[in-house]
């Protein structure tokens, strides 16, 4: 999993609540960081705060995590929403005050591209 954020404090509060939850996670504290990331290696997930160097980065983001060919699950993490975004943006939006609720929404949004993936993977197979 790939977490950005800016704010030093909040990514790594952020990073050791997931890996107490049993994941790997890598860091950026940008979006230009993240980006690079993700050209990089692949990730399941890619988690973004939405403000960061410029109020929309955690968009870009999330749009160059629509457009890496692994596809990973993508979501915003905020703290407050400002009515900024746009419902054309499709941002799934977590709220990391609520720990559990953290943890239930990664491990869904990492279900929910595995069962994609499979699903995609068998269509193709169908068609041999």
């Amino acid at each position: 999993m790939l977490l950005v954020d800016d704010d030093p404090t909040t990514r790594l509060t952020l990073q050791t609540v997931l890996e107490a939850g049993g994941y790997h996670v890598d860091s950026a504290a940008s979006a230009a960081e993240a980006i690079g990331k993700m050209d990089r290696k692949e990730y399941e997930l890619v988690l973004s705060d939405l403000q960061m160097e410029s109020p929309e980065a955690g968009l870009r983001v999330l749009a160059h995590a629509r457009l890496v060919d692994y596809a990973p699950a993508a979501a915003l993490i905020h703290s407050y929403h400002h009515g900024r975004l746009n419902p054309r943006d499709r941002a799934v939006l977590i709220e990391p005050q609520d720990l559990p609720g953290l943890l239930g929404q990664v491990a869904e949004l990492i279900s929910d591209r595995a069962t994609k993936r499979l699903e995609r993977e068998l269509r193709l197979a169908s068609c041999l």
